[in-house]
């Protein structure tokens, strides 16, 4: 068993368990007690985040939004990278971190499970300046009460080697999900790639929706039986053309450099490292439309250095951070002041990164199963992580 598969089998155990959570919980479990104040920092911060995500310019000098954090606290900051939303929850269950940055499929379960607390949006000030279409988002808003601080936002784009493609550029996620001749004589198997997390399978969904309208997709993450076997059934195809399940943005960049990959769901920040490299990259959001992610940064219900939590929180939100973030990941700001204000994400960053986009986007969520689709039952997330595990195992 490879190790992406060892993972994915301990996050089968945690997808049961959310779904046996999520079944009946209107509300969140019980947590910590919302602050009332912010005191001296505790001299330390760990923070579990996605790779790119927290800089202190070991990569590029001229990105860093840690040391002077640092500096001006004094709480000296830890990061913990994680590839996936399942290996996110996996690691706040572990315990030992103050702050994660959530994605919307996993957010809910991580106040449904009582592992992130409220946050008082008082002791934020900076809070008043995030996207309004952010404030009150259900992915990390329950019953009025906030669960964490918006962070940067973007869509899961297709990544493709332009020098192979030429002047067909690819329109359609096809080109990932069904074997074809690529513009370059040569067949896509084995030169493709897909996410290796379970959420998957929403873009399977998102791609059916439009390609087969008489399985009545509304929502890729709402999906009965019949909608769900279909999505299955297409990625059990679909494995025969892929070379490896990626999750790993660094590891993506150096299959597409090294190992011949030509086509991929990807993230503007593999795109950006590439193009910056002068590697052939292009990106494009498909006709099927695509995905996205909104990311929260989440306080843990144990955090043992909540006052330098607070801390960051209010820090994540200054513009300069945010834009510079958002230059250096191919994200988008929570903050809309940082698309005006910042050199480094330059005039026109915001727009190129699907700022005017937000409605277009099928935000990742956790898939719940108390809800139906014409009359059938909505398929758990026990079962997404399962069957993706089973999909990446046969060949």
């Amino acid at each position: 068993m490879t190790g992406t598969q060892n993972r994915l089998k301990s996050m089968a155990l945690l997808g049961a368990a959310y779904s046996l959570m999520l079944l009946g919980l209107s509300s969140p479990a019980q947590s910590a007690e919302m602050m009332k104040q912010v005191g001296k920092g505790e001299g330390e911060l760990n923070i579990v985040a996605w790779a790119g995500y927290i800089e202190r310019g070991a990569n590029d000098k001229a990105y860093d939004w840690v040391t002077g954090f640092e500096k001006e606290t004094g709480c000296m900051v830890k990061e913990k990278s994680a590839g996936t939303s399942d290996e996110m929850v996996a690691l706040m269950k572990e315990g030992g971190y103050d702050l994660v940055t959530a994605s919307g499929d996993s957010s809910m379960r991580l106040i449904s499970g009582g592992l992130v607390q409220p946050i008082n949006l008082d002791l934020i000030p900076a809070y008043k300046t995030v996207d309004k279409r952010l404030q009150n988002a259900p992915w990390h808003t329950v019953d009025g009460v906030h669960y964490g601080v918006p962070y940067q936002w973007g869509w899961n784009v297709l990544m493709y080697n332009s020098k192979v493609f030429g002047n067909k550029a690819p329109n359609s996620w096809s080109v990932v999900f069904e074997e074809q001749t690529l513009p370059d004589g040569k067949s896509n198997k084995g030169r493709v790639q897909a996410y290796d997390g379970p959420i998957y399978i929403a873009d399977a969904a998102l791609y059916l929706k439009s390609k087969n309208p008489a399985l009545g997709i509304k929502d890729p993450y709402s999906l009965n039986e019949t909608q769900y076997q279909a999505a299955i059934a297409l990625l059990k195809e679909q494995r025969k053309l892929v070379g490896r399940y990626w999750h790993d943005a660094t590891v993506q960049v150096d299959d597409f450099t090294k190992e011949g990959v030509v086509a991929s769901s990807s993230w503007q920040y593999q795109a950006n490292t590439l193009q910056s490299k002068k590697f052939p990259i292009e990106i494009v959001v498909p006709k099927e439309g695509a995905t996205g992610w909104a990311d929260t940064t989440m306080m843990s219900a144990n955090s043992k250095n909540p006052n330098c939590a607070y801390k960051w929180m209010q820090h994540s939100l200054n513009a300069k951070l945010q834009g510079d973030l958002a230059s250096w990941f191919g994200s988008v700001p929570a903050v809309p002041a940082a698309c005006k204000s910042n050199k480094l994400l330059g005039p026109d960053g915001c727009k190129s990164q699907g700022f005017n986009d937000f409605d277009k986007i099928s935000f990742w969520k956790t898939p719940r199963a108390n809800c139906e689709v014409n009359g059938q039952k909505c398929v758990p997330y026990s079962r997404w992580v399962t069957d993706y595990l089973a999909i990446l195992g046969s060949k």
